[in-house]
């Protein structure tokens, strides 16, 4: 079985070494040659095009920004449905549309080239370590066959339902995030105006129902004033756009969402979008004259 992979960003780039790791030598695309190289350094086979990988392959996997780059690679000049021989599984494991998943799939099964929607939770650091949790939509017998691929990459794999579920299933989980993200940091943002040590306030709150692993892991990066993106703001915006878009497809009304969006929106104007996305901080810190930081 040859693995095609396609987006060697942030998060592609150490998911194919994974595969690499694993015994696999991956066929390899990017835009950016550098991460091609790097990869090849490492074990993999360069390609030229999506068409050029999907030629070589028979299980290709997208990791990219957004669902017109996805519509791009799989349906466009050069694309995997030019270079695909009939059966070929692709498993997009980036954060798009649900509704641009079922769509690209249905159009890729008309070349008899089957789609997974497959995105993943766990950040760059989860990419790094193969720990990523996936959930996934589509053909539960092509997911099956696809496991050994997938758990090279990740600790759990989550079967949500048909084609477009994962994707449907990663926007919940990326306005859980987002809006958990900006309660945080509103919190201690009252915390720090009282003068009150942040680090024993969290001390107290964790081991009641205001734990959370979005505390855990990210309370420390905001009062260490750290914002290395794991996870950066731009990306996470998109994914609460996606999320906005469906929901005004089918008339729902997601308030919360929609304040946290133009917060992000306002932070990415003034030079954070490649921060993590916890500098959601700097709009509340602004707001009310504080600073949360260690004392």
């Amino acid at each position: 079985m040859k693995i095609g992979f396609i987006g060697l960003g942030i998060m592609g780039k150490p998911m194919c070494k994974n595969l690499i790791k694993a015994g696999y030598i991956p066929v390899v695309y990017n835009r950016s040659q550098a991460s091609v190289d790097e990869l090849v350094s490492n074990g993999a086979e360069k390609a030229s095009s999506p068409y050029e990988v999907a030629s070589r392959t028979d299980i290709i996997i997208t990791m990219l920004p957004d669902s017109p780059e996805v519509r791009e690679v799989c349906l466009g000049e050069n694309g995997i449905s030019c270079g695909a021989k009939p059966g070929t599984v692709v498993i997009d494991m980036s954060s798009i549309n649900p509704i641009e998943s079922r769509s690209i799939g249905e159009e890729l099964s008309k070349h008899n080239i089957e789609l997974l929607d497959c995105p993943v939770s766990g950040g760059e650091q989860g990419a790094i370590d193969g720990t990523l949790t996936i959930m996934a939509g589509g053909n539960p017998e092509t997911l099956q066959k696809c496991t050994n691929v997938l758990k090279c990459m990740a600790k759990s794999i989550n079967y949500i339902g048909s084609l477009g579920s994962g994707n449907a299933a990663k926007l919940a989980n990326q306005i859980i995030v987002a809006t958990s993200l900006a309660g945080i940091s509103e919190a201690f943002c009252i915390v720090a105006s009282q003068g009150v040590d942040p680090v024993r306030v969290y001390e107290a709150i964790k081991g009641g129902l205001a734990a959370s692993r979005i505390l855990d892991d990210k309370l420390p990066k905001i009062l260490s004033d750290n914002f290395t993106p794991g996870f950066k703001l731009a990306l996470h915006n998109k994914d609460i756009r996606n999320a906005i878009d469906v929901a005004n497809t089918t008339g729902c009304k997601l308030p919360l969402t929609n304040m946290t969006k133009d917060i992000m929106e306002k932070l990415i104007h003034e030079g954070y979008a490649d921060s993590d996305c916890c500098a959601i901080v700097k709009y509340f810190e602004e707001t009310c004259n504080v600073s949360v930081k260690y004392q």
